[in-house]
């Protein structure tokens, strides 16, 4: 993969979906980024989108938890949380013990967390489900994402969406546009004696002559670009171990580092970037066994990642327009398994979070004891969720972005922008 300016990245407007996913996205750097945001920032009343996907199909049942419901103790006499555990939140459900931070956003109004989250005609498979949620086709497969469509018909600007993850994820592929994909990884800098040296060298000095200036304004620019995007906290080594252990469990895809993901977004937002959408990823969902100690683990990396990141955008005019919707390709089967897991499932919840967020439930809990072959039914379709955000948060039409659906939930969202 190729590092290129704005302007020759430009040029990729033409490729298609099919082909942006065959090679990749090609990567973007901080410096055409930084040149964006100085040659067109973001208007600081724009709507911006953050998506984060969890790979696996996390267990919708206990992270936003039933406790006190008998037949949910009954289901999962080794996995059930007990009413004292979980977070309260109201009408008998509670908050993934992993999830304390988020349980302060809700106390504020600033979480909502949609119920029975899905789409008509549930697959259990990984990949169609994850297929389905990223291309908002749930009846015939296409190959264009959702954001993909929404930056065709929004100016077919590359940079506009940003994946911070390796490849471009389907979602923000569409048919004459691929979105920017720029991975972390951070800037290494000198440290030490020679650390402070190099960085003495960016101090410009009265008088000197105009090459000199130059240079001390480059290594001027590399200190500021960390203290923007971050630097790179771990050698390669130490990352790779870090990832092997975060994704143990993980069989769909999906990233690692989400906090460190969410640090880059939230430094590009506030510099002024001109996107208006970002994707982020954390995987290792797919608990078939020892669930219980797996998610919430990843639970809570999830927590201690999006409660800084919400929290560090409140305090910021442009922050303060990001809302963020966390949603994974489907729940768990309400039965435990044989070896204290879940299988996979259909309905979750999804979680939308900001200062434009109606904060609360959102759509019908799924009934336990109701069942469609002893799976959750959908009672809030998921391009529901999708047409609320593309309308309220980034000003655009549903309809041409979602083949012709227009539906919303109401009062999810106050118009961002």
């Amino acid at each position: 993969m190729k590092t290129v300016t704005r302007r020759s990245f430009l040029t990729l407007t033409g490729v298609t979906a099919a082909g942006a996913l065959a090679v990749g996205a090609t990567r973007v750097d901080w410096d055409s980024l930084m040149t964006a945001a100085a040659d067109s920032p973001l208007d600081p009343n724009a709507g911006v989108l953050v998506v984060v996907t969890l790979y696996g199909g996390n267990d919708g049942l206990n992270t936003v938890i039933p406790a006190g419901d008998k037949a949910y103790q009954d289901a999962r006499p080794e996995l059930a949380y007990q009413p004292e555990e979980v977070l309260d939140l109201g009408e008998g459900l509670g908050l993934n013990p992993g999830m304390k931070g988020l349980k302060g956003l809700w106390d504020e109004r600033k979480l909502a967390v949609v119920r029975g989250v899905g789409y008509p005609k549930p697959d259990h498979s990984h990949f169609r489900s994850m297929a389905i949620w990223q291309t908002a086709s749930p009846d015939t497969s296409v190959p264009t994402g959702w954001l993909g469509r929404w930056l065709d018909t929004s100016g077919a600007d590359p940079l506009r969406a940003v994946s911070v993850e390796p490849v471009l994820p389907p979602l923000l592929a569409g048919e004459s546009t691929a979105a920017a994909s720029m991975p972390v990884g951070g800037l290494i800098l000198p440290k030490g004696e020679l650390g402070t040296a190099f960085a003495a060298l960016g101090t410009p000095a009265p008088g000197e002559d105009p090459w000199r200036a130059r240079a001390a304004r480059s290594i001027g620019d590399l200190h500021n670009a960390v203290r923007v995007l971050g630097g790179a906290a771990h050698d390669a080594s130490e990352k790779d171990d870090e990832d092997e252990q975060r994704n143990k469990g993980a069989s769909a895809g999906g990233g690692s580092g989400l906090a460190a993901q969410l640090d880059l977004v939230a430094g590009l937002v506030e510099a002024g970037v001109p996107t208006r959408a970002y994707s982020v990823s954390l995987g290792g969902f797919d608990t078939h066994s020892d669930e219980r100690g797996t998610q919430q683990r990843l639970l809570t990396e999830l927590d201690t990642a999006l409660t800084p990141f919400v929290r560090r955008l409140q305090g910021s005019d442009r922050g303060k327009q990001v809302t963020v919707l966390v949603y994974s390709e489907f729940g768990r089967r309400v039965r435990a398994n044989a070896s204290e897991g879940t299988d996979h499932g259909t309905a979750g919840p999804m979680f939308v979070l900001g200062e434009h967020v109606q904060g609360g439930f959102h759509g019908e809990q799924p009934s336990l004891t109701d069942l469609d072959d002893d799976d959750l039914k959908v009672t809030t379709d998921f391009r529901d969720v999708y047409a609320s955000v593309l309308g309220d948060v980034l000003g655009a039409d549903p309809g041409r972005v979602l083949s012709g659906h227009t539906t919303r939930l109401d009062n999810l969202i106050r118009t961002a922008g």
